[in-house]
């Protein structure tokens, strides 16, 4: 790829004015900004999160604490390059141009797989949902039409995209804010059914911090690990940015207090209202506070707030599959179809293939729900653990280039150099072998396995097919920033 290239009209794409040609920058501050909020904020702690809280108590606050530090860590990683480069494919031709063309092949097609099948939970979710108010209509209904109404947005343009995406993390954004006021007010004040056993002891009185042992709360990091997912999608977002240079470092900086504010805040609001004893796998701990509160439709509420993230998460699924498959076609290791912009300077048949891939998966979690959706999050947690990695490995191999003068240095540089991403390797690391340790967790590793192995042959026979495509080809891109 060069830096002034042609795009689908004939005309040259400057690199300075697009970091991938064709792509029109029409994601503003604003939408950049909520993108990045709401992948901060996903079904893991609207609904997950009960499981977890029975599993580790209170002691479960400090383990999103801790991740949170580490996801931190891999997002400055993730902004240095980006400010080095920043394209829409990122994580896969950060791993393309630092570790070799096969890890950019891997990374890009588990990226989309992580997406596909999370559009696949997700969208079988919505209807879940929606049975709440209509039972009389089939999930496959609801579903099939949430399919078509996002991808038909999608096709649009990205600025729909991103206006869509804006007000669903609006929603989910409003509704934990309510939550930490209103259970502040019945800390403070005591009114409510709550006002009598609220208190912030509830944190330690029944059995201590960690009532489970250390052990028990460490478990439970696979989980929060999961619940993290999508806060790298605003990198996917690069090549459509306005102004990346000053859009993505504000959005990656106030990571921090996102993370302190939706999910250490909230978790410490429930636990203080809503002794952890009364939680259960399955049950919200939103809803759990509204009802333990007695707020008037509270249930109602929650309903379309968990309805609106899992519409918000299949949205950003179509969004960066579409991208992603695209980024793999133009670098020789998907058909070069995809490679093709629509009208609205879309990746529409990209797109398209996603969402037939999605809907595939709507078919199959109408016909076994349980297991099809354990399947499916256990293969997004694995493929979102790669994702980092990648990142992060990328990052320590920039870093050693920009020390030995090989490669500019990137305008935003992650405090402490490549220390950080080293922490946050070791803690993947860890993770994963926690996931190992847990007989119900590990699937995850099994599919993933066989996602390797499916690959390799993929890789193989492309290999044989066309050898220029499977070299090392070092980036012909200007640094932006």
């Amino acid at each position: 790829m060069t830096s002034a290239q042609v795009d689908n009209n004939g005309n040259d794409a400057v690199r300075g004015e697009a970091s991938e040609e064709g792509y029109e920058r029409g994601l503003g501050s604003r939408q950049v900004q909520m993108i990045a909020i709401g992948g901060a904020i996903g079904v893991g702690l609207f609904l997950n999160a009960g499981a977890n809280i029975a599993k580790a108590g209170p002691s479960l606050i400090l383990m999103y604490a801790v991740a949170g530090v580490i996801i931190f860590f891999i997002m400055r990683a993730l902004g240095e390059l980006l400010l080095y480069r920043p394209v829409s494919g990122s994580f896969a031709e950060y791993s393309r141009e630092f570790l070799g063309p096969f890890f950019g092949y891997f990374t890009g097609w588990t990226y989309w797989l992580l997406w596909v099948v999370t559009g696949m939970a997700e969208l079988t979710a919505a209807a879940i949902y929606i049975n709440y108010w209509f039972p009389e209509i089939p999930r496959w209904v609801s579903a099939l039409v949430f399919l078509v109404v996002l991808f038909v947005a999608n096709l649009i343009s990205v600025k729909l995209f991103g206006e869509i995406e804006f007000w669903f993390s609006m929603v989910k954004v409003t509704a934990i804010i309510g939550m930490i006021v209103i259970g502040l007010g019945v800390l403070t004040f005591g009114f409510s059914a709550a006002g009598d056993t609220a208190a912030v002891s509830n944190l330690w009185a029944f059995d201590g911090f960690f009532p489970k042992g250390i052990g028990s709360s460490l478990m439970t990091l696979q989980g929060v690990m999961f619940a993290y997912l999508a806060v790298e999608l605003v990198g996917v977002t690069a090549g459509e940015s306005e102004n990346p240079e000053k859009t993505l470092p504000k959005a990656i900086n106030t990571l921090p207090w996102r993370i302190a504010l939706f999910y250490v805040g909230a978790l410490t609001v429930i636990l203080c209202v809503v002794k952890w004893t009364e939680f259960a796998p399955g049950v919200s701990p939103f809803v759990a506070a509204f009802a333990k509160i007695g707020i008037p439709a509270g249930a109602a509420i929650v309903n379309f707030v968990v309805l609106t993230a899992a519409l918000s998460s299949c949205n950003s699924g179509m969004y960066s599959t579409g991208r992603m498959l695209r980024t793999l076609a133009d670098s020789g290791e998907a058909p070069k179809a995809f490679n093709k912009l629509s009208v609205t300077k879309t990746p529409a048949l990209a797109i398209g293939v996603s969402v037939l891939f999605m809907g595939i998966g709507v078919v199959l979690n109408y016909v076994v729900p349980d297991k099809a959706f354990e399947y499916v999050v256990s293969v997004a947690t694995g493929a979102g653990i790669w994702t980092w990695l990648m990142i992060l490995v990328s990052h320590v191999r920039y870093r050693r280039a920009v020390d030995a003068g090989r490669l500019p240095a990137s305008s935003f540089p992650a405090p402490g150099g490549a220390t950080g991403s080293w922490i946050a390797i070791v803690f993947l690391l860890f993770v994963t072998g926690l996931i190992a340790y847990d007989h119900e967790a590990r699937v995850s590793l099994y599919v993933m396995a066989g996602w390797a192995a499916a690959l390799g042959v993929g890789w193989l026979v492309l290999k044989s097919r066309n050898p220029e495509v499977t070299g090392r080809r070092d980036p012909d891109l200007e640094k932006v920033g």
